[in-house]
């Protein structure tokens, strides 16, 4: 009989310390071979480092590669409406998912922008409620998502994937909480320009470093983000081109 003393596993080995078996090498250890661990389903994401799911505990990476589903999505195409269950977690992978609330009058209010990285429809899920927002396609896009049981197994499981989905609350309040007071803050026109680093972000330069690019977004849209009115919106735009910062013809912008 072998009595085991210590295990130590790594690259796919496990080394046996005991006594009392023939088996053993003369020193006493025997190796055992073990299937390696799977592959972890975000590992070859760009965001891989920062996200929810890496620091996972093994025996649930497994959960979360029969779990995971990666789609794209078309512009204007949505993820999900504003009342529906919380189906899961989603992850921008590419692209920009804008969040939308619409009032009994049907009037929709755009309040923020998801890009890549970062989750939607968290709070709802964590909540175990409908969604508050609609989130739909801003350009194309992909989103990557954990289905609502087996994320909240994994979210059980592993005690660092917690600690990061409540990193990830607190960011979000943090950031409301911080367009509440550039709002009431600061110019318009440093705003304006901060919004459309964020929308241009990505675009590759043309020669001579312009950048070219239509804007995913309407006027209408960019001046509810920002907490001022569409007239208003316009005359930021009429003093970045009297500035030479841009030029824009509907939604058509070069940056020089």
């Amino acid at each position: 009989m072998t009595y085991v003393k210590e295990v130590f596993a790594g690259s796919g080995q496990v080394w046996v310390f005991g006594s009392g078996h023939s088996s053993l090498k003369p020193d006493g250890m025997t190796k055992v071979t073990t299937p390696p661990a799977p592959a972890h389903p975000c590992g070859k994401c760009p965001f891989f480092a920062h996200s929810v799911w890496q620091p996972a505990r093994i025996g649930w990476v497994e959960t979360l590669g029969r779990s995971l589903t990666r789609r794209d999505y078309r512009a204007g195409e949505v993820v999900f409406e504003q009342g529906s269950p919380a189906a899961g977690v989603h992850c921008v992978s590419r692209g920009i998912i804008a969040l939308r609330t619409v009032d009994r009058a049907g009037q929709s209010t755009l309040l923020e922008l998801a890009h890549p990285g970062e989750l939607v429809g968290l709070r709802a899920h964590l909540g175990k409620r409908p969604h508050r927002t609609e989130a739909r396609a801003l350009v194309a896009s992909r989103v990557c998502t954990v289905w609502a049981r087996d994320a909240d197994r994994v979210v059980g499981g592993s005690p660092l994937v917690q600690g990061r989905l409540l990193a990830r609350c607190i960011d979000a309040l943090d950031a409301a909480q911080e367009r509440i007071v550039a709002a009431t803050t600061g110019s318009g026109r440093a705003h304006l320009v901060r919004l459309l680093l964020r929308l241009l972000a990505g675009h590759e330069a043309l020669e001579g470093g312009a950048i070219k690019a239509r804007l995913p977004l309407s006027r209408r849209d960019m001046a509810a983000m920002l907490g001022v009115q569409p007239e208003t919106m316009s005359r930021l735009f009429r003093r970045l081109q009297e500035d030479s910062l841009l030029t824009i013809s509907g939604r058509h912008v070069i940056v020089p």
